[in-house]
């Protein structure tokens, strides 16, 4: 205990550090991170931490999921539903089907592999992009729709592997039949939500009955992990769980009026809001951190430096078929997409936590496991380095101010 406890408070000195130096140097802040994780793990100072499936989904996810949620709100997300779901739920698929091809066609990856590496990796991960846009200070519509759109293609990510992990343990027999993917979807797409809305509304009912912003604010911390494990229990989706219940806490819980009054107190509200800005500030730190240190291990050369390369530019590639195609079904709509806010959907679509902890959760005995944990970590730290290093420059071209 006291070397879980040491090893915690060694990687937040670390993640103030990196913060204090990268808000100086003007960089952004996961960047550090993950370039001081790199350095720390190449030092002779060794913090006994290791990034692992239980750590991102039972302790870094959720808060970060929930955080996301509870910021967005309904009167948003309406006007911009249609290109949000449209981007989320077939641009995810696209993409999925854009990168399981390049592996068998380019790769020449057995069609299992290839198909769980396209399905994890296929959703931008709103840990990365959602931290980058915080770091550059970006707003408005533009922000609504990278965190709206990233939120739910991480939640059709999730969902999709899980039917494509059912049909790989399956060794891809072809009689897993429309019923029992029908089945499958129904539990894990409507279990998540049913598991965050109910947790969410015993929550909003116990919010009624305090005024002490410290029990207020253990609610939702309670709800935000809540919520995932129970999804979790029952074999249901924790990431929709979490996201639908920070939704409903956010416009309702957390709304200073509603049809139905409010649920808590203002200073509750205001205390609830700075504790979720912290929790989140603590879940980056560490799960960029973590990336660095577990990266700096990674066998590279098992997959190579071609094919390596090779694997970035079919996912730079697969999101682009997916945003600027599906984008213009909508130029003469009056919800348009310019141009500009497409470049920064396009190059922003950073991977990150969930990519991982999808690909760490793999069976050990799925057909190159290894060569797809070594590209899903090939890919989060390209995109987390390189894009997110480069996304201020991009802004700066696009003469994207940070209230747009």
């Amino acid at each position: 205990m006291n070397g879980v406890l040491t090893s915690m408070i060694d990687l937040m000195i670390v993640a103030i550090a990196v913060a204090l130096i990268a808000r100086r140097l003007r960089l952004p802040y996961t960047v550090g991170l993950v370039v001081a994780g790199i350095a720390l793990a190449m030092s002779p100072v060794h913090l006994g931490v290791v990034l692992t499936q239980t750590v991102i989904f039972e302790l870094i996810l959720p808060p970060l999921l929930f955080e996301a949620a509870i910021n967005i709100r309904w009167k948003d997300l309406r006007q911009d539903a249609l290109p949000i779901l449209t981007l989320a739920v077939p641009g995810t698929m696209l993409a999925a089907v854009v990168v399981t091809m390049a592996c068998r066609e380019l790769m020449r990856w057995p069609l299992q592999p290839s198909l769980m590496f396209g399905v994890l990796i296929a959703a931008t991960d709103p840990v990365a992009v959602i931290a980058m846009f915080k770091d550059n200070g970006v707003h408005g519509r533009l922000r609504l729709l990278v965190e709206s759109e990233s939120l739910l293609n991480d939640a059709v990510a999730a969902v999709l592997f899980a039917v494509a992990l059912v049909w790989a343990q399956a060794a891809g027999q072809a009689h897993m039949g429309s019923k029992q993917i029908v089945h499958l979807l129904g539990v894990t797409v409507g279990g998540g939500v049913v598991s965050g809305a109910v947790c969410a509304s015993v929550a909003i009912i116990l919010l009624r009955r305090t005024t002490d912003h410290l029990i207020e604010s253990t609610v939702t911390t309670v709800l935000a992990y809540g919520s995932f494990l129970l999804a979790q229990r029952f074999n249901c989706s924790g990431v929709l769980a979490t996201v639908t219940a920070g939704l409903l806490m956010g416009n309702l819980g957390l709304a200073s009026s509603s049809r139905y009054g409010a649920f808590m107190s203002e200073r509750g509200r205001e205390f609830t809001l700075a504790l979720w800005d912290f929790l989140a500030f603590i879940a980056n730190s560490f799960v960029f951190l973590l990336i660095g240190i577990t990266v700096a291990g990674i066998p590279f050369h098992e997959l190579g430096d071609l094919s390596l390369a090779l694997m970035i530019m079919v996912v730079l590639a697969s999101r682009a078929l997916t945003i600027y195609p599906l984008c213009a079904l909508f130029h003469h709509a009056s919800r348009s997409l310019p141009f500009r806010f497409q470049h920064v959907l396009w190059w922003g679509g950073l991977r990150g936590a969930l990519g991982l902890a999808l690909a760490l959760s793999l069976p050990e005995d799925l057909q190159m496991r290894n060569q797809v944990l070594i590209a899903t970590f090939g890919v989060v730290v390209f995109s987390v380095v390189v894009q997110g290093l480069t996304m201020p420059l991009l802004l700066r071209i696009l003469k994207i101010s940070p209230a747009r």
